[in-house]
């Protein structure tokens, strides 16, 4: 893989919709996260590397990457280097062409338009023109994956998503601080009063009957009111839990626009690479 470079801070969820299009698109993808991510639905998230070294998403390989020698390795053979990087230091090393903000925090935590010739946010906490060429609107409805060239991505709305009438009652919830145990996992089928986990010993107990598509991993440290896991109540749907969801396919699609279009407008004969030194 000898295409331009893009990093990509975060590897979670609707993160791998980012990666899967810009990777298959033949940019050298590098995920930058840190240290103990705490995804729900780990069977999709390339953060997930971090914990098992290698990871395989919809025919994609992320593999752990240690320093810049493994990097480059990852891409020789087609791979998507995941490495621990909170302060985003490779920024300097590789000097991408691309930087996307994915990590959605709901808030800037570093991200200008001096990080590189394009830089792109997913969500709210962002202001396009400002921080970053553009914002990528993150919110499900009419203008999920919209690109935004002024202004902000809308605020969140903290509301779980609606499947098949059940919002709040998906989605778990640590009750307090402490150390996250189950002896469940994703793809399981719950019922509804089934004790999912505990937290310190206080209970979570699932609301509805559906699949596990999503949980913390065992012996997590947890805060209160942390998410820690959601239901789908299509149990047949369980192809679901193995594959990037539709909201990060839309996601990931504005962000490939977005950089199709900014690589048009700020270098018009298509020459605006940069390679690694």
């Amino acid at each position: 893989m000898v295409g331009d470079i893009a990093l990509v801070r975060g590897g979670g969820d609707v993160a791998s919709g980012v990666i899967q299009k810009l990777h298959r698109s033949g940019f050298r993808t590098l995920v930058l996260e840190i240290a103990n991510p705490s995804s729900i639905r780990r069977t999709v998230c390339f953060s997930e590397a971090i914990y098992s070294g290698e990871i395989t998403i919809e025919n994609m390989v992320a593999v752990f990457a240690e320093n810049k020698e493994e990097i480059n390795q990852a891409w020789s053979n087609d791979k998507i280097p995941v490495v621990v990087d909170p302060q985003c230091d490779y920024i300097k090393v590789f000097k991408p062409l691309i930087v996307v903000d994915a990590s959605i925090e709901k808030k800037n935590t570093g991200m200008n338009r001096n990080l590189a010739p394009i830089t792109i946010a997913v969500g709210p906490g962002f202001s396009a023109g400002k921080d970053v060429d553009v914002v990528i609107e993150s919110n499900r409805g009419h203008d999920l994956g919209k690109l935004i060239f002024e202004g902000t991505a809308e605020k969140n709305t903290n509301i779980p998503g609606n499947i098949e009438g059940y919002t709040w009652e998906r989605v778990f919830y640590s009750p307090c601080e402490g150390v996250f145990k189950t002896q469940c996992d994703i793809g399981d089928v719950v019922k509804k009063g089934q004790v999912i986990a505990t937290v310190n010993g206080e209970k979570i107990v699932s609301k509805i009957d559906g699949l596990l598509r999503g949980i913390l991993r065992d012996n997590t440290y947890v805060t209160a009111n942390l998410k820690v896991g959601d239901v789908d109540p299509r149990i047949s749907q369980i192809k679901n839990c193995h594959t990037i969801s539709d909201k990060a396919r839309a996601i990931g699609g504005g962000v490939l626009e977005a950089v199709l279009i900014l690589k048009a407008i700020k270098n018009p004969h298509n020459d605006l690479t940069i390679t690694l030194e």
